[in-house]
């Protein structure tokens, strides 16, 4: 919950120890039964990306996660191989020109991110929780609001409630509000919450609706 500590608010997670333990099963049986319900799928998509242009079809890269730490995040490739070649990281935009054919679909429809379902598995994400952002973008986003920080007592996240009514961060001001909306679900989260952040997502994926 938030307090209000000499004008400045501290968030802390709404979740005790008991729920915390809860919700880490729930993430170990939630991605076990996700990476073998999607196999078919994930063989599928990885193919898919081969055949476009023989680049390789998972991307890695370091992302900041619990307690500030750095972790290696894995996804489907969507953009092509050299998507940031002068050096400088750069955020997608939603027409942008580095995705490839493949990369637009997957990403569109969010299937780019279920090689995070390992990432689930192993303890670096939870199913719900903030999205995981790169270093680079974190230090820009605490330059502007250092309330940030609060964020290291969570996991990352696959679902996300910010993800689901903010859509993709291309821009600070998203940012900063992906940022108040993830600050809002640590001070109020519960396991019923998070299942209901899952199944708003899954059936907005399931309809089609762009986020």
């Amino acid at each position: 919950m938030a307090v209000e500590v000499m004008t400045k608010t501290v968030h802390r997670d709404a979740m005790g120890p008991f729920s915390r333990g809860v919700k880490r099963l729930i993430d170990i049986a939630g991605a076990l039964g996700g990476m073998l319900v999607f196999s078919p799928l994930f063989i599928v998509v990885y193919f898919a990306i081969r055949r476009e242009d023989n680049g390789p079809a998972v991307f890695s890269q370091e992302r900041v996660g619990y307690g500030g730490r750095l972790f290696t995040l894995y996804k489907f490739r969507s953009m092509v191989i050299k998507a940031e070649e002068e050096g400088e990281p750069q955020l997608c935009a939603k027409e942008d020109d580095r995705l490839t054919k493949v990369g637009r679909f997957i990403r569109e429809h969010h299937l780019d991110e279920l090689p995070q379902l390992w990432n689930v598995l192993i303890g670096d994400m939870s199913l719900v929780g903030p999205r995981p952002e790169r270093k680079y973008f974190v230090d820009k986003i605490m330059a502007e609001n250092p309330d940030y920080e609060y964020l290291y007592q969570l996991r990352p996240g696959v679902f996300s409630k910010a993800t689901l009514y903010n859509g993709y961060t291309d821009t600070m001001e998203k940012m900063l509000e992906r940022l108040r909306m993830d600050l809002e679900y640590l001070d109020t989260r519960t396991i019923w919450m998070d299942i209901d952040i899952i199944f708003r997502t899954v059936m907005s994926i399931l309809t089609g609706k762009k986020f």
